[in-house]
């Protein structure tokens, strides 16, 4: 078995959605694949009428900033 990593980022962007950035897999809960580009957004306000993808419902709508805890000697 070959196991590749390869660099993927999710940055979670204020008042909006999940930005997922490389080459990454996406399925349903019946293992269905999710046809996706190198770089795309999944939806977190629920508004969108493309789900599970962010298509911008969420503007004046949806608030959250979110913001990882920092750690000491980062």
């Amino acid at each position: 078995m070959v196991l590749e990593v390869s660099n993927v980022q999710i940055k979670v962007m204020d008042n909006g959605p999940l930005r997922i950035s490389g080459e990454v897999e996406l399925i349903d809960v019946d293992g269905n694949k999710f046809t996706t580009k190198e770089i795309f957004s999944l939806c977190r306000c629920g508004r969108s009428s493309k789900m599970p993808f962010c298509d911008a419902s969420h503007k004046g709508n949806f608030d959250s900033c979110v913001r990882a805890e920092k750690v000491l000697g980062e």
